[in-house]
């Protein structure tokens, strides 16, 4: 059985309990991680641009997600 957001009952009673800290430190990790894929993926569609251009296009990307 899965809740609305696809988490296991047993996942979140895992997660409520762990320290407003240590869920930061994922939250952090996760959206970290995020970030290096989509910049490995800038990297890989545009090999001719600049560390600049990866940069901005992964702040317009940020920028623009969806909430």
């Amino acid at each position: 059985m899965f809740v609305e957001g696809g988490l296991h009952p047993e996942q979140v009673k895992a997660l409520r309990r762990l320290s407003l800290q240590r869920r930061l430190q994922l939250s952090l990790g996760a959206i970290e991680q995020m970030r290096a894929l989509r910049a490995a993926m800038l990297r890989a569609q545009n090999p001719d641009w600049s560390e600049l251009q990866i940069a901005a296009a992964l702040r317009d990307f940020i920028r623009n997600a969806q909430r």
